[in-house]
């Protein structure tokens, strides 16, 4: 692990990755924030990669860690590493795709004035070209889009969100099951314990998203499927026959759901194949998780889905913003 700091840093930023590479455009995001200075880039990839950081990108940072593991092959053991390497009292678990925007810093850093244990930023479209990113948009984050008021949140995000350090590590152990989504756990949890989270819409990212068809219906595929995988080994039989049952009926409450949450986000005119597209990834989406449901175990669908997480700029038809 390498340390370069005079003081502590204010923000540290965990990126997990395959290859520095990979997060260069998001360290040069970073680098034109106002505060840089102040943000502690907490790079997370395989030691085998170490020797491809670009050391003359990270001077304007006074404060960097690189934390070598043997692999990533899974971004939730790969970010709790990084939560635990980081220094910052704030640590935001950003991802290889999302682009923060002039001020994204100072506005999450002044929303931690408040007593909040989290803060979402507002996330835009980083490549709004095409009906198929708007939907893989809206599906995965249209409810926290740029003109959602401020404002405490009873639905906040896991990743592309900034915490108070100290509240994470009470997971202890358990940090890399409450960092993943499909464990369902860190918000239920939290909740309980007290924990309350905000939306910070002066803060802002651009996010990537897949922009074929064929993305679309495997991205969302795999996440229903590594969902249902997981859900299937917490919930008893009874309850996954229920979901089962319900199943034709689900994409359709998905949909609803979308759409009602995502009027904050919706542009005077979108595609017009954007809704009937967002069905379509709801369906794939539900079908996946009935094949988990079901116990069938598919293990290299979650090393496809990182894959897709990890590389989005590939999927997305286009170079990062």
């Amino acid at each position: 692990m390498i340390e370069t700091a005079s003081h502590g840093p204010r923000l540290s930023v965990v990126l997990a990755t395959d290859a520095y590479d990979t997060i260069r455009p998001v360290i040069s995001a970073l680098r034109r924030q106002s505060s840089a200075d102040e943000i502690e880039p907490v790079i997370v990839l395989p030691a085998s990669a170490e020797g491809g950081i670009r050391r003359e990108d990270l001077v304007r940072f006074r404060h960097v860690r690189i934390v070598p593991l043997d692999v990533v092959e899974r971004l939730a053991p790969a970010r709790a590493a990084g939560v635990r390497a980081a220094s910052a009292p704030i640590v935001f678990i950003g991802e290889t795709h999302t682009y923060p925007q002039p001020g994204w810093a100072d506005a999450l850093l002044a929303a931690f004035e408040e007593p909040w244990t989290a803060v979402v930023p507002a996330i835009g479209n980083a490549n709004p070209t095409g009906a198929v990113s708007w939907a893989a948009y809206l599906f995965d984050y249209g409810n926290w889009g740029l003109d959602r008021p401020a404002g405490e949140l009873p639905d906040p995000l896991i990743y592309n969100t900034a915490y108070r350090r100290e509240a994470l590590l009470i997971f202890g152990d358990q940090l890399t099951d409450a960092l993943d989504p499909n464990e369902e756990a860190l918000w239920p949890r939290f909740t309980a314990m007290g924990h309350r989270a905000a939306f910070a819409p002066q803060a802002r990212i651009l996010h990537l998203n897949v922009a074929r068809l064929r993305w679309l219906v495997s991205e969302k595929f795999y996440v229903g499927v590594v969902l249902g995988t997981c859900r299937s080994q917490r919930w008893a039989w009874p309850r996954r026959l229920l979901y089962i049952a319900a199943s034709p009926l689900i994409p359709f409450v998905l949909l609803a759901r979308i759409v009602r949450g995502t009027r904050s986000a919706l542009p005077r005119r979108l595609p017009a194949a954007t809704f009937p597209l967002l069905l379509v990834g709801a369906i794939a989406k539900v079908v996946g998780e009935v094949i988990g449901y079901l116990g069938v175990r598919l293990p290299s669908l979650e090393r496809r889905l990182t894959d897709i997480e990890i590389h989005k700029v590939r999927y997305a038809g286009r170079g990062s913003p």
